[in-house]
């Protein structure tokens, strides 16, 4: 009985997660006529950081979230978030959603490497072939040298790299700060890096001035699909380990792929499909063999 309500517990944070990030694409799709990338990364910030506040007035001692043990970590994990994100919000405006979403799934890949590099963790046959089966996937859905490859996609491998690098200083960061400390933080440092890229595109610093009643839904959507994403997520994991959650969360392509056919019109292509598929292998191999060295 104990296992069950475990198991529902993950299923309904990660169903949350899975509607999450469909409502983030979503709302992308409806705001990039009327705001740039980052003035759409700096709504979802202002929206991060008002809902953490409101929650953090009714949590018990709200000073301690506000403490970095590691401010550095904080900075590289954020500027690699905002570097990624950034990519992944333009990707979404010129890519079919299957398409983001299922190179999107190579990240574990990238974090299997970079734990390798910068954890010292040791590399197993299993995370090789994961990372192997990681680029094998991604050159299916790429398809380089062929007159289907679509250059703007690369946007999306380097997105994964940027949030490979963001996860394993997460990783550095969750022994010394609690979630909410991480996820105030990446709001905070975040909005002021897409305030200055937009000024740098010639645009007006402040965001709010961009926004209209035309748009209130996107925006809503953008403010408050950002965060559950993350924090449905996040307690999916706590609640559950990677053999239970990353599976489930392998639905975000053929999820995303019938809100890409139903909004949009989109047909997801065999090879992004068939390469989503050799992606996923990889990264349920890898994970089924350390739960096996785990319980050994």
């Amino acid at each position: 009985m104990q296992v069950q309500r475990k198991a529902l517990r993950v299923f309904f944070w990660m169903l949350g997660s899975l509607v999450s990030f469909s409502g983030v694409a979503l709302s992308v799709r409806g705001l990039q006529s009327a705001m740039t990338v980052f003035e759409i990364l700096a709504v979802r910030n202002i929206g991060g950081i008002a809902i953490l506040a409101g929650m953090l007035l009714l949590a018990p001692g709200p000073d301690r979230v506000l403490r970095m043990a590691r401010p550095g970590i904080h900075m590289v994990r954020n500027v690699a978030h905002f570097a990624g994100q950034a990519l992944w919000v333009w990707a979404v405006t010129v890519l079919p959603l299957a398409t983001v979403f299922a190179i999107e799934f190579t990240t574990p890949a990238w974090v299997a490497l970079f734990a390798v590099l910068f954890l010292k963790e040791r590399m197993t046959r299993f995370r090789g072939l994961a990372i192997a089966l990681g680029f094998a996937g991604v050159v299916i859905i790429l398809r380089p040298g062929l007159d289907s490859f679509r250059p703007e996609a690369l946007a999306v491998v380097l997105a994964a790299v940027f949030f490979g690098i963001q996860i394993t200083a997460t990783k550095f960061l969750t022994g010394s700060d609690s979630t909410w400390t991480i996820m105030f933080w990446m709001n905070v440092l975040q909005l002021p890096m897409n305030m200055l890229a937009n000024l740098c595109l010639g645009a007006s610093p402040f965001v709010l001035g961009s926004l209209s009643l035309e748009i209130w839904l996107p925006v809503l959507g953008i403010a408050v699909t950002g965060f559950l994403a993350h924090y449905c997520l996040t307690n999916a994991f706590r609640h559950g380990d990677a053999t239970l959650v990353v599976p489930i969360d392998f639905l975000r392509v053929p999820l995303i792929a019938l809100v890409g056919w139903l909004f949009y019109a989109e047909t997801p292509e065999l090879p992004v499909l068939v390469g989503a598929l050799v992606v996923v292998a990889g990264v349920v191999v890898n994970l089924a063999a350390e739960a096996r060295a785990t319980r050994r």
